[in-house]
């Protein structure tokens, strides 16, 4: 008897034991999960955050025995995201036993690799591309790649200042989205792009109309290089959106120019630009109180819409925009209809290369700057837009995987477990701008230096001199063409 009492005690004690060593090592997981800086999740979520990357890391193996689904996830899959997430963090973006996409794809593009390339010192970087030649103050932008609109209220105060000072770093433009410029926008000291949306955030007077004060006081930041007037987004053309009184503090309030503590209307379209001949004089005047390039950002509906825009452009050359953005109905946004999101504005893919033909056939090559957005966040895409005709191409969402962004789909909810789109402080302390920023700019480096690699493949010293016979697109059944007899580019007729 006495001998069993013994086995149980030792049996409790040595179970007392495991336990608290066990509670001991989970202590100092929590701790230093609290303390590093690197993820968000796991700063967020100590010790049940490490499940996310176990489990991550582990399905590379049990893939193999289960199903596939590097490819198959929307909105972003895996594949697109981990590459995003290996050029943040500095890791080799090298793979290993050949590609797990199916080419066979109808609309998959598969680049033109030249018999004889360029040697490795016969290649250069791209040179920077002069926006608004008739602007008092023009734009020499840097680089073919930048950030596109995301505005501080929709993004946190850690992620717009890791942002701009990621885009600072990396020598890239940072669109301000349409709630106007933050002090969080300026602190990086990047190049930025100044949008108006239709609410006029930040640049409006008490009626809600376009102030030229305002305006005056924007363009006197020396990092403001442009101007946007947004006409519509990919996620939501034709539709505007509110801004609940309970997100308008203070802060916001001075930022956007409305009263604090009351829900702000944006509406669907500006109030004060009803046709083409009012929106040019709308650039005309934001030029020319400003002094700097003026450009339009909308979404294709039709090819027929499109041939208006730009027939109404030669109609009046001397006022058309530096820029024109084309964002592909594919865009995203924190919240928007689902309708909207799924079904309404034409694919990137469809609209940029008509809207870079019309441009070319009206003469408007090096006046007007084509900026390609919408889902172009690796360097295939980036490297079709530009042989496809895009001088620029701009993205959101891959900046916001270069964060963190896990694909959570909280957007809209101020639940953001990465701390990118909440504004609670709890989530945000997840965010940490000395780490994130650093993430930023590498995303963006090795974006360039990616393009820059196909380019050098087609047999092109530099990424701007691909073309469309560069690219070839895979049809049904899966042969490919020539983008450039899919779709040929405008080539003026002989003098």
């Amino acid at each position: 008897m006495g001998f069993a009492m013994n086995a149980v005690n030792a049996l409790a004690v040595l179970f007392v034991f495991v336990v608290g060593v066990a509670a001991l090592l989970m202590l100092i997981v929590f701790v230093m999960d609290r303390l590093q800086t690197q993820d968000a999740i796991r700063r967020n979520y100590p010790v049940l955050g490490r499940f996310r990357h176990i489990f991550s890391t582990l399905g590379e193996f049990f893939r193999q025995y289960f199903f596939a689904m590097d490819r198959e996830e929307l909105p972003f899959n895996r594949a697109q995201r981990e590459w995003i997430g290996r050029a943040g963090s500095g890791k080799s973006n090298t793979v290993a036993f050949g590609s797990t996409r199916n080419i066979a794809v109808p609309g998959t593009p598969i680049f033109v690799n030249a018999a004889y390339p360029p040697l490795d010192d016969q290649y250069s970087k791209t040179e920077p591309l002069l926006i608004g030649p008739t602007a008092r103050i023009p734009y020499n932008a840097p680089s073919f790649f930048n950030i596109s609109g995301m505005s501080y209220g929709a993004l946190s105060r850690p992620a717009v200042t890791a942002l701009s000072k990621g885009a600072k770093k990396a020598g890239v433009w940072m669109n301000t989205g349409e709630g106007g410029v933050s002090p969080f926008h300026l602190e990086g000291g990047c190049d930025l792009v100044f949008q108006i949306g239709t609410a006029k955030y930040g640049v409006r007077d008490e009626a809600g109309n376009l102030s030229e004060e305002r305006l005056k006081e924007v363009a006197s930041h020396e990092t403001v290089k442009m101007f946007e007037i947004k006409l519509a987004q990919g996620a939501k053309p034709g539709k505007g959106g509110i801004l609940p009184a309970a997100k308008v503090n203070a802060e916001i309030a001075k930022i956007r120019g409305i009263p604090k503590g009351q829900a702000s209307i944006s509406p669907n379209r500006h109030t004060d630009i009803a046709n083409h001949n009012q929106l040019l004089d709308m650039v005309v005047k934001i030029r020319e109180v400003t002094g700097k390039p003026v450009g339009i950002k909308t979404v294709a509906g039709s090819v027929a819409s499109l041939k208006e825009l730009f027939a109404a452009f030669a109609e009046r050359p001397n006022d058309v925009p530096d820029f024109v953005t084309i964002d592909g109905g594919e865009g995203g946004t924190g919240a928007a209809p689902m309708p909207l999101i799924d079904l309404v504005g034409m694919s990137i893919r469809e609209a940029l290369p008509v809207a870079a033909n019309l441009r070319d056939e009206h003469g408007f090559h090096d006046r007007i700057r084509l900026i390609a957005s919408g889902k172009l966040v690796n360097p295939g895409d980036v490297a079709w837009a530009l042989a496809a005709g895009a001088d620029f191409v701009t993205s959101a969402r891959g900046f916001m995987f270069s964060l963190g962004c896990i694909q959570a789909l909280k957007c809209n909810k101020n639940t953001c477990p990465t701390g990118i789109t909440t504004h609670d402080k709890r989530f945000q302390k997840g965010l940490v701008v000395k780490d994130k920023f650093e993430r930023v700019a590498r995303y963006a480096t090795e974006i360039i230096h990616e393009v820059e690699t196909i380019a050098h493949s087609v047999g092109v010293p530099e990424p701007r001199e691909m073309r469309r016979r560069h690219v070839r697109i895979t049809q049904d059944g899966g042969a490919s063409l020539p983008m450039n007899e899919i779709i040929p580019s405008f080539v003026p007729p002989a003098k």
